[in-house]
C-alpha cells in the first residue's frame, strides 16, 4: 500500500510537471500569435513557460511533500498532526518564493492568502504575512519612464518640477512615487508595474491549471475560487481611472447615507489631468499608518476613538452603503488629526481616517446587504434563528451556518450563542488561538466546501473581516466590546430602515419603531455592562 502511495506522488509529480511544459509552450505560442506588439509578444513568449513550470514543479514540490511525509501516519495522531504542521511550513515558503519570482498576480494571490487566517494553516497565513506586504518588487526608473511615454507621451520631468526616481512604496501591482506639480502642489504619483496587463490572461489559466490539478488529487484541497475571484477583480484593479471612480463614489456615500461620520473619512483628491488607466496621481497626504499605535499616539489621537472609527467607517460601507472598500490593511488607512481640529472631551485631537489603494470594491446587492446586516446582527445578539436563517439565505447551507458564525466571529458555537456581553470578544490568548487553528485543522474540508457556497462578494467581506481584525488587534491588542457594539448598532439601523421601506401600513411601521426601540435598549444595556465590565477592571489593577 506504502508502495502505491508513494509511486502515485511520483505520477504526480511526472504528470504536473509535464502538463506545466506543454502548458507554458501552447500559452507562450499564443501570446506571440496574437500581440500587436512583437517585442513584448517576444518576452512574453519565453516569459511565460518559465512562469509556468515553476508552478507546476512547485504545485507537484507540495503535493509529494504532503504525500510521502504523511505516508503511513494513523489520522488523528500526534504525530501527524506535527508533521503536517512542518509540511505546512515548508510549503509555505516554497509557495512565497513562487509568489516572488512570477510576480504580478502571484503576489496578488499570496496577499489573499495572507489575510485569510484560520480558512488556510496559520503556517501559510503567517509566512506570507510576514512577506507580502514589505517586500513586492520594485520597478526602474526606466521602466516607470517607459510607462509615462505610454500613457502621457513623455518621461515625468515634463509633467513634473520635482519627481523621486526611488519609490516610497511598491505593491503587487503598482509603485508610488513622489511629486510636485508645476504649480508647487506635492503629489503622490502611482505607477503601474510594467507589463501586468501583458501577462494577466496566462496567470489566469497557469494558476487554474495547477489549482484544478492539485484539487483532482486532494479533492479537499479546493481553492479554485481564489483564481476566479482575482480573474474577476484584479482588471478592475490594474484600471486606475476606476480606482479613481471608486475614490469619489466612496465619499459620495459617506456625505449621503453616513453624514454624522463623513467628515472624519477622507480619500486624496485626484488630478484627472495626469491620471490614465495606469497612472494615478493624486494629493499627497501625511499621516501615520493606521496599525502603527507609537505614531498615533504621538499625534495627539486616542487609539480606542480610531479603532472606533475604523469599525463605523466599515460597518457603514457593508451595511448601508452596500459599496465596500475590500483591501483595508494597515498600508491602505492612513490617521491624521481631523485637518479643521476638534478635540474629545478628554482633550485628545480628532481622528480623520484616510482610505488609499480604491482599485478593490464590491458592491452589495441589497437582498445579500441585508441578509448580511441581518446575520450580523443576530451575532451580536446571540440569537440562533436569525443567524440560522441568514446563513441559509447567503447560501452556507443548514449543514455549514455553525462553521460560517465560527468563521465570522473567529468564535466557537458555544462562545456565538452565549448570552454574556462580550461572547463574541477574542481574548488574544494562547489558549484561544490554539483552539482556532485546531478547529482549522479538524474542519479543513468543510471550511472549503464553505468557501465554494458562498457568493464570491461575502468571500471578500471575510477578507475585509481580517483585515479589520488586524488592525483593531495592533491598536487595542486584541479584539474590543466596542467594536461588536458598534456592528450592533449599525447593522440594526440597515434592518430597520430595509423593513420600513418594504412597510405598507401605519400599524407595521409603529411595530417596527417598536423594535427599533427594543434593539437601542438592548444596545444601551450591553454598553452600561461594558461601562461596569471596564471600571471593575480598573478597581482589580
Amino acid at each position: 500500500m506504502a508502495g502505491r502511495s508513494l509511486l502515485g506522488a511520483k505520477k504526480l509529480l511526472l504528470a504536473v510537471t509535464s502538463v506545466g511544459v506543454a502548458g507554458g509552450v501552447t500559452t507562450g505560442a499564443v501570446a506571440l500569435a496574437n500581440s500587436e506588439d512583437p517585442a513584448t509578444a517576444l518576452k512574453l513568449s519565453t516569459a511565460v513557460p518559465v512562469r509556468l513550470f515553476r508552478d507546476a514543479v512547485t504545485a507537484a514540490s507540495i503535493a509529494f511533500d504532503y504525500e510521502y511525509s504523511l505516508l503511513g501516519l494513523p489520522g488523528g495522531s500526534a504525530e501527524r498532526e506535527r508533521i503536517k504542521r512542518e509540511v505546512h511550513a515548508r510549503s509555505a515558503v516554497k509557495l512565497r518564493d513562487l509568489c516572488f519570482k512570477n510576480g504580478g498576480m502571484y503576489i496578488k494571490l499570496g496577499q489573499h492568502i495572507s489575510q485569510l487566517e484560520y480558512l488556510v494553516p496559520d503556517e501559510y497565513v503567517q509566512v506570507m504575512r510576514e512577506s507580502m506586504l514589505n517586500r513586492c518588487p520594485v520597478s526602474s526608473y526606466e521602466q516607470v519612464c517607459e510607462v509615462f511615454k505610454k500613457e502621457l507621451g513623455g518621461t515625468p520631468d515634463k509633467f513634473f518640477d520635482e519627481f523621486d526616481p526611488v519609490p516610497i512604496a511598491s505593491a503587487s501591482l503598482a509603485q508610488v512615487h513622489i511629486g510636485r506639480t508645476p504649480d508647487g502642489q506635492k503629489v503622490a504619483v502611482k505607477v503601474q508595474h510594467a507589463h501586468m496587463t501583458d501577462t494577466a490572461a496566462a496567470d489566469y489559466a497557469s494558476v487554474e491549471l495547477v489549482l484544478n490539478t492539485l484539487h483532482r488529487v486532494f479533492p479537499s484541497f479546493d481553492y479554485r475560487w481564489l483564481v476566479d475571484e482575482v480573474r474577476e477583480s484584479l482588471p478592475k484593479e490594474l484600471d486606475f481611472l476606476n480606482e479613481a471612480k471608486n475614490s469619489v463614489k466612496c465619499l459620495d456615500n459617506f456625505q449621503k447615507f453616513s453624514p454624522h461620520i463623513a467628515e472624519y473619512i477622507y480619500a486624496p483628491t485626484i488630478h484627472w489631468n495626469l491620471s490614465t488607466s495606469r497612472l494615478l496621481v493624486m494629493e499627497y497626504i501625511d499621516g501615520a499608518q493606521v496599525n502603527d499605535y507609537r505614531a498615533i499616539q504621538k499625534l495627539g489621537i486616542n487609539l480606542s476613538d480610531v479603532s472606533k472609527l475604523l469599525s463605523e467607517a466599515f460597518a457603514e460601507m457593508m451595511f448601508k452603503h452596500g459599496f465596500v472598500h475590500c483591501d483595508p490593511h494597515a498600508a491602505n488607512v492612513l490617521v491624521r488629526p481631523l485637518p479643521w481640529g476638534g478635540t474629545s472631551i478628554f482633550g485628545k485631537k480628532k481622528p480623520q481616517l484616510v482610505l488609499l489603494d480604491h482599485g478593490l470594491y464590491k458592491e452589495l446587492d441589497p437582498s445579500i446587504r441585508i441578509s448580511y446586516a441581518s446575520l450580523w446582527q443576530g451575532l451580536v445578539f446571540s440569537n440562533v434563528n436569525a443567524i440560522k436563517e441568514n446563513s441559509v439565505k447567503l447560501g452556507a447551507g443548514e449543514d455549514l451556518y455553525v462553521l460560517f458564525a465560527g468563521i465570522l466571529t473567529m468564535r466557537p458555537w458555544k462562545k456565538v450563542i452565549n448570552t454574556s456581553v462580550d461572547h463574541l470578544v477574542i481574548q488574544g490568548t494562547d489558549s484561544d488561538r490554539s483552539e482556532l487553528q485546531m478547529y482549522a485543522s479538524q474542519y479543513f474540508p468543510q471550511i472549503s466546501e464553505l468557501l465554494r457556497r458562498l457568493p464570491r462578494v461575502i468571500l471578500l467581506m471575510l477578507k475585509t473581516n481580517d483585515c479589520l481584525r488586524a488592525v483593531n488587534k495592533a491598536l487595542k491588542q486584541g479584539s474590543s466590546l466596542n467594536e461588536f457594539l458598534i456592528i450592533g448598532r449599525v447593522s440594526s439601523e440597515a434592518v430597520i430602515e430595509a423593513k420600513l421601506l418594504q412597510s405598507k401600513s401605519f400599524l407595521s411601521r409603529i411595530l417596527i419603531r417598536i423594535e427599533e426601540f427594543l434593539i437601542e435598549a438592548r444596545l444601551l444595556g450591553m454598553r452600561i455592562s461594558l461601562w461596569l465590565l471596564n471600571l471593575r477592571k480598573a478597581l482589580l489593577l
